[in-house]
């Protein structure tokens, strides 16, 4: 089928983002974010979905308008419907509906972690698109969330393992938050670690069966040296924030590397891919490099512009499902809670 016009309209968390993709190739990406949230150290859930509401509107027109594309050309409507912040879901959910209803167009609902997975397979044109071959292995790293998904095909995905407590994501921001550094903690982090001795101190890792994640522990770790150092030296977090970030930045991406490592022997698949916010660090992205080197795995790193949360991701996993007429009724809430099945 060709000339399948989709608007991906994404609004989980604290970004209002809106897409057009035309046969698999985006158009536009327009992505507003929040600063309101920073204050607070942390997102505020009806801050968010108030910020959402003023957003969507704009947002949507220039992501058109930016395409080229009237209304009226659109074949479906692709939203995240979940998982994510409730209130800010009904927002996207919400207009995607009204919008579905007005042009008789088909509503195609989008499970947020796949969408983070699929951003693998948005094509743009003119570059060089690079796509994992199924079956793969993705490495989804978030602030909600961190799990290893084997991806058969873009609607057979089973999890191998995931955090039984906090993702890491979460982990950077609070270790963030406790230094005193500000929220977003993951770009802190990722600039100070650059300059920083990652061998300067040790943390505790987990010791968990399988394939899952575990980072509660590290939190507690990492809270209890500083506040023994910070006892001797109260200038310490000042003094040595750089040895501090590079030091837990690797210990994070060791736990990440060594459970993704056990799961590419286990599988024998070596097509391996990392999505989701936490792709963005460059710790991160050199580790894969290295193991790609070391082991022979073909790997697959996101644009920057694709690790957070974004509506391309969104339109892609629409545009796949439209083909396959796989379309959602209005009557669908939105869900804040649920994983990839």
């Amino acid at each position: 089928m060709d000339n399948v016009v989709i608007l991906g309209i994404e609004s989980s968390c604290d970004d209002t983002s809106a897409a057009v993709i035309r046969d698999g190739v985006l158009l536009s990406s327009v992505i507003a974010s929040q600063a309101v949230h920073e204050a607070y150290g942390g997102v505020v859930p009806e801050l968010a979905s108030r910020a959402h509401q003023q957003n969507i509107v704009p947002v949507v027109h220039e992501a058109l308008k930016r395409a080229g594309v009237q209304k009226e050309e659109l074949n479906a409507v692709a939203f995240t419907r979940g998982p994510g912040l409730m209130g800010s879901l009904l927002v996207g959910v919400s207009f995607a509906k009204g919008l579905a209803r007005s042009l008789d167009i088909p509503m195609v609902e989008v499970n947020h972690l796949q969408g983070h997975v699929l951003a693998h397979f948005i094509k743009e044109s003119g570059e060089d698109n690079n796509q994992p071959k199924y079956p793969f292995l993705c490495l989804l790293v978030s602030g909600g969330n961190s799990q290893i998904i084997r991806v058969n095909a873009y609607n057979d995905m089973e999890v191998l393992g995931q955090t039984i407590d906090d993702a890491a994501g979460e982990a950077i921001d609070k270790c963030s938050k406790v230094m005193g550094l500000g929220y977003p903690g993951g770009p802190i982090i990722d600039k100070l670690a650059r300059q920083g001795n990652a061998s300067a101190y040790t943390f505790s890792k987990p010791h968990i069966p399988g394939y899952d994640y575990s980072f509660s522990g590290l939190k507690t770790s990492f809270l209890y040296s500083l506040r023994e150092w910070l006892k001797d030296d109260p200038d310490f977090i000042e003094h040595h924030k750089e040895d501090l970030a590079a030091s837990l930045e690797k210990t994070i991406v060791d736990i990440l590397m060594d459970k993704l490592r056990k799961a590419v022997k286990d599988t024998g698949i070596n097509e391996v891919a990392v999505a989701g916010g936490v792709s963005a660090n460059n710790g991160l992205r050199n580790a894969f490099r290295e193991h790609a080197a070391k082991y022979g795995w073909n790997i697959y790193i996101p644009k920057f512009g694709y690790t957070t949360d974004n509506a391309a991701m969104i339109a892609i996993t629409g545009y796949y499902k439209f083909l396959d007429k796989d379309f959602c009724s209005i009557d669908k809430p939105a869900y804040s809670r649920v994983t990839i099945k």
